[in-house]
């Protein structure tokens, strides 16, 4: 189960022919109650699509009682009208649930630059709100697939309540989120503000330190809902923590589930002056397109790993740098170390570790490697 483990939410998953496949492709999401507390994270993509537009108005709101969400199609750069199909849906939404429009939240995924087929769209609307079911999670979480392989949700429990969650990703993912639609639901008794600060403090650390491809999405949202219909209010930290571990785990989920990828990579900066330091080092070495191609050929580079923190503004010392892959520490000093052949290429997991020797600070930054399959996936057809 994923965002309909907490209690008071229902949700469905219909195919509403917006997909030429035929596949489901209209996820609707309801929070029933009695709290309907929410809080949003947008992508930071300044071409930001009307689902995002309209739903950070929404968020603002402090309330949202559903989300609707869909696939084959991003409703991005398409003006007005595109804006306008936007508040049609929940506009519908709002007439088959009874709720106000100003109140449910958009989300949507697929191409950029083409309008949703809303003679399609609306009635699967109605479909889907005939459809909720308390058990209703694991077919919202498949509607929302574009070229994922895999559905992805995760759940965590507290001491009587839940926080479970869906996740879409499989492209373009980069901080400001990833190319992601994320809906977290909750039955704890906790207000707007208090879900505001647990949701940030777990992006920022989980969804905004993924780095497969180096590309911002302009749909990237990120939404966590309260029904405060357990009765329980945790302590703030047991909270956040739980948000946050669902958020962890979702993220991984993205990056083992990457176009085309072959090695999911962490990549962890250690000993940096700051953590913007580690954090800034972490994403030029996840973006070395030429380490990317290395480590798919498991080839352990450790030069690359070098010539990327080079190019960051971070303080560090060339002849202190040490990196590790895989555990092996194969340059010492900014110079050849451990034998690189000791390095064991042939799982999936590969483990880089930079040490910048200038002070105690770390981050951890999650990619991928760069494949054949990854530029095929992303040439062979519009997505």
């Amino acid at each position: 189960m994923s965002v309909t483990a907490a209690k008071g939410f229902a949700a469905e998953g219909v195919a509403a022919g917006i997909k030429e496949s035929g596949d489901a492709d209209l996820a609707l999401v309801v929070n029933r109650g009695p709290r309907l507390a929410a809080a949003g994270v947008f992508t930071a993509n300044r071409v930001k699509a009307a689902p995002v537009l309209w739903s950070q108005q929404v968020v603002k709101g402090g309330q949202v009682s559903a989300v609707v969400l869909n696939s084959g199609g991003a409703n991005a750069c398409t003006g007005p009208e595109g804006f306008a199909d936007t508040h049609a849906t929940a506009e519908k939404a709002a007439e088959v649930l009874g709720h106000s429009a100003g109140e449910i939240a958009i989300a949507s995924t697929g191409l950029i630059g083409v309008r949703l087929p809303m003679d399609k769209l609306l009635p699967g609307l109605e479909k889907a709100a005939a459809g909720l079911s308390a058990h209703g999670g694991e077919k919202a979480a498949i509607a929302i697939k574009t070229t994922d392989t895999v559905h992805k949700t995760a759940v965590v429990q507290g001491e009587g309540w839940t926080v479970g969650g869906m996740a879409k990703g499989a492209g373009m993912l980069a901080p400001g989120l990833a190319t992601m639609l994320v809906v977290l639901t909750t039955d704890a008794d906790i207000d707007t503000p208090g879900l505001d600060t647990a949701l940030r403090a777990a992006t920022r650390t989980t969804f905004d330190r993924v780095d497969s491809d180096g590309c911002m999405s302009t749909n990237d949202t990120v939404l966590l809902l309260a029904s405060g219909a357990s009765g329980v209010t945790p302590a703030a930290d047991a909270f956040a923590e739980a948000v946050r571990s669902v958020c962890d785990d979702l993220a991984r989920q993205l990056i083992g589930d990457a176009e085309g990828a072959s090695k999911d990579i962490r990549i962890e900066v250690i000993n940096a002056a700051t953590e913007d330091d580690a954090v800034e080092v972490g994403r030029s070495i996840a973006r070395n397109n030429l380490l990317k191609c290395a480590l798919h050929g498991e080839d352990p580079n450790w030069g690359r790993v070098l010539s990327a923190i080079g190019t960051t503004s971070a303080a560090f010392d060339p002849d202190k740098l040490n990196v590790a892959i895989n555990g092996v520490w194969v340059c010492r000093n900014g110079s050849v170390g451990d034998d690189r052949d000791l390095v064991n290429m042939r799982y999936r997991e590969v483990r880089i570790t930079a040490d910048l020797a200038e002070g105690s600070e770390t981050a951890v930054i999650w990619a991928n490697d760069l494949t054949a399959d990854y530029v095929h996936e992303n040439s062979a057809y519009s997505s």
